[in-house]
């Protein structure tokens, strides 16, 4: 059994962050051949739902590059790797030294998601907190409010790439985390970074999607860094013409540009949908 696993920003989605017609057509068949396919980003459920308007992904959805997986029939989330809140303290001590403005996302006693972040924001964190405004379902509080006994899943940001790069390093030395960090797709000094426990990463949710789901053969499509974890576990992965060099040579394959449908109509081809 076969299993499709997509990245979105960069592959999947277009330059409007959007599921193309086009695409949206080849998943319906993929879905009607009775293809296993779902999706590995490093989004949040709430951040991608806008995203995947026009059609309904049916099985359980990796979010936050493993972090969080949420199941659309079911509407229920999974979450994995709690983080330890002194190395957070230390990781949130180097965003301020960088004047990176962190958003914390964290779960609260029913297991709702709740954002803490800075009172005073710059730019990048006026855009973060624009998209987040959008999810009633989403509660909002000051990061001072933030206590040792709430339960940390990540920590996102926007940013110049200069300092979240800086950032990412800095994680390296936190034997708990992993740091991504990447964009420029839809603004060119906008890049956004994700920081999570590092025994979780979109590689390690698959395979244990894999597991319950008996798939035998699995092909993934993406074209970041945190894309590189599922592109070991694949038999076949591929990356998008709009990938780095670097990406594309840890590929099986290159296929076409995210804004022109490269995965979709590679797909229509190599399961032969009409």
């Amino acid at each position: 059994m076969d299993l499709v696993v997509f990245d979105l920003d960069g592959t999947l989605l277009n330059k409007q962050q959007r599921l193309s017609a086009t695409t949206i057509d080849t998943l319906e068949k993929m879905k009607h051949a009775g293809i296993a396919y779902t999706l590995a980003t490093g989004r949040t459920h709430l951040a991608a739902q806008p995203c995947l308007e026009g059609h309904n992904f049916p099985l359980w959805q990796i979010y936050k590059n493993g972090v969080e997986w949420w199941h659309p029939e079911q509407q229920i989330y999974r979450h994995n790797g709690l983080l330890n809140h002194l190395t957070i303290r230390a990781t949130l001590d180097d965003f301020a030294e960088r004047g990176v403005m962190p958003f914390v996302f964290c779960l609260d006693a029913q297991g709702q998601q709740q954002v803490f972040y800075p009172d005073a924001l710059d730019k990048y964190g006026k855009m973060v907190l624009e998209e987040l405004s959008g999810h009633d379902n989403l509660t909002q509080h000051d990061l001072s409010e933030l206590t040792p006994e709430t339960r940390i899943i990540n920590i996102s940001a926007l940013g110049h790439p200069s300092p979240l790069k800086q950032l990412v390093e800095r994680c390296s030395n936190y034997d708990d985390l992993v740091a991504y960090c990447g964009g420029g797709i839809y603004h060119p000094e906008t890049h956004w970074i994700d920081i999570h426990h590092n025994s979780t990463c979109k590689g390690s949710a698959i395979m244990q999607l894999m597991e319950e789901l008996s798939a035998t053969n699995l092909i993934v499509f993406g074209d970041g860094d945190n894309d590189l974890t599922m592109f070991e576990m694949a038999n076949e992965a591929y990356a998008t013409d709009n990938a780095p060099d670097y990406i594309k040579q840890k590929a099986t394959a290159t296929v076409g540009h995210h804004d022109a449908d490269g995965v979709a109509l590679f797909l229509r081809e190599r399961f032969n949908l009409s």
